[in-house]
């Protein structure tokens, strides 16, 4: 693809901003450079359904911005220290209190699950961000960030703790400019909490907290022993790593408000103005229509998805199986689980596995009259549009109705034709939805090798067929049937899949 074609892609690309509620043609500050931050996981568990989403959404976002010749930082924390229960500024921290019922180190429990996540997101083929900060690594500029706001008269210190002050904040700016919510309401909200007393108004947000006797994870600044409120890191961390001014920050659906509201005041509050151009946010992973959370005790985890160890999964579903029903949703509408709907997903993705394999093993015709339709052209479009990923697959699921025409020899493509059907798969497919191989093959890693030996031993059973040799043929069709293959003798010879 040449400059031209990359200008003219880079120009049609909209996104949706939460921010104005509307799409918004993308254009970054410093072109050819984007700076993009997305919310990461808080490690305390097992990554499940709903953590996959924002990591697939934000991948196919990354993958595309390269791919229109963008030099991308992407950074995704972790968050490891602040996280209390509730999402709340009172209670347990969420690592600490796993420490605790474990009877181990907080940094402990951290590594133990920031290991399997990052084992779960190699299985779903996410590739990792340019960067990858931890909030217990940036405690220094988490209270730099909150003597700014003091400085600049919008927080205030209450027993050791220092809480931002929405309402003065409000006159000066826009509290829920993010959200919409309304902030007469919020500050007019009943203080239920326990502690809320340290508030000025319910609505405040804690932007340190003085550690209590029994919290584990402390560390000093001018206030007192405790640690970061959970929306400090985010902007602390972003400002670092992206400046004071970014193109994209993303993040699920549910944390529109309060993480994300909050992390806009303390940028405006610190800097004076806003510091992001474009809020992206994914939906919701659902269950019998209510939100998959740890919080709510009703998630399935990935591992327990790949391995089918859970009384709501009818089977094992291979991680593609995973992240091609995630995308087969746009990232703005919510995806409600079912086995039916992965086992659905797990048939298409056969089907569009088995058209870029036929495209292989296709005679061209070079007097065909076959007019192909512009897939490529229709895919770009689509991934223009918001990342319309189910539009895309929409396209490429037209595009293997033709190819099975083809290998059916109801019509002929000509070797052009062949290779820009190849290239749409290698493309949209596997490079910019990020699809692999399943089964064996990926298991592996030798999918060359694989296919080769595969085809070795059906071209030995052809040559057994030629000699009227049946026991054979047979016996070569059978044992690779009771081991896991379905063998398929079709007008263009014999086809092989795995089952």
């Amino acid at each position: 693809m040449d400059q031209n074609d990359l200008k003219t892609l880079r120009e049609e690309f909209v996104i949706y901003n939460t921010r104005i509620r509307d799409k918004q043609h993308f254009e970054p500050k410093q072109p050819p450079h984007v700076g993009l931050y997305v919310c990461g996981p808080t490690v305390y568990g097992d990554a499940h359904l709903g953590h996959a989403r924002p990591a697939i959404t934000f991948d196919l976002l990354f993958r595309y911005l390269r791919h229109l010749g963008y030099k991308v930082r992407y950074v995704r924390n972790i968050t490891d220290v602040g996280h209390l229960e509730h999402d709340a500024d009172d209670g347990e921290d969420k690592v600490a209190k796993k420490a605790r019922l474990e009877q181990i180190e907080p940094m402990e429990v951290v590594q133990h699950y920031l290991v399997r996540y990052h084992r779960d997101m190699d299985l779903l083929n996410v590739l990792p961000p340019s960067i990858e900060p931890m909030a217990s690594g940036h405690i220094i500029e988490q209270i730099q960030l909150v003597q700014e706001i003091l400085d600049a008269g919008y927080a205030y210190v209450s027993e050791g703790s220092v809480y931002f002050d929405v309402a003065k904040y409000n006159k000066d700016y826009h509290y829920g400019i993010l959200s919409g919510r309304d902030v007469d309401e919020l500050l007019s909200q009943t203080r239920a909490l326990d502690g809320q007393d340290e508030k000025k108004n319910s609505a405040d947000f804690a932007l340190w907290k003085k550690a209590s006797p029994e919290h584990i994870m402390r560390w000093p600044s001018p206030w007192s022993v405790g640690f970061p409120g959970w929306h400090c890191e985010c902007t602390a961390m972003g400002r670092k790593y992206l400046g004071d001014g970014f193109d994209i920050h993303g993040g699920g659906m549910d944390l529109v408000f309060p993480h994300h509201e909050c992390e806009i005041a303390q940028a405006v509050a610190a800097e004076g103005e806003e510091i992001v151009d474009h809020w992206m946010h994914n939906n919701m992973v659902t269950i019998n229509g209510q939100k998959m959370g740890k919080s709510l005790n009703n998630f399935i985890t990935l591992e327990q998805f790949f391995s089918g160890e859970h009384s709501a999964l009818e089977k094992a579903y291979d991680p593609m199986v995973i992240r091609f029903f995630i995308l087969q949703a746009h990232y703005r509408s919510t995806v409600d689980f079912s086995n039916e709907a992965l086992q659905a997903s797990e048939r298409g993705l056969e089907r569009l596995h088995d058209a870029r394999k036929a495209l292989d093993n296709l005679t061209p015709d070079e007097g065909a009259t076959t007019e192909l339709p512009q897939f490529a052209q229709l895919c770009y479009e689509a991934m223009n549009d918001d990342l319309n990923s189910p539009q895309v697959i929409a396209e490429l699921f037209n595009a293997t109705r033709l190819i099975n025409r083809a290998r059916n020899k109801d019509i002929a493509l000509t070797s052009v034709q062949i290779e820009e059907l190849k290239q749409l798969f290698d493309l949209f497919f596997y490079d910019l939805l990020g699809m692999l191989p399943s089964g064996a093959e990926a298991s592996h890693g030798h999918a060359k090798a694989f296919e080769e030996a595969m085809d070795l031993l059906l071209s030995i059973r052809q040559e057994a067929k030629d000699r009227k040799d049946w026991g054979t043929s047979d016996k070569i069709r059978d044992e690779l049937t009771r081991i896991g293959f379905e063998v398929m003798d079709t007008k263009n010879g014999a086809e092989w899949k795995l089952k």
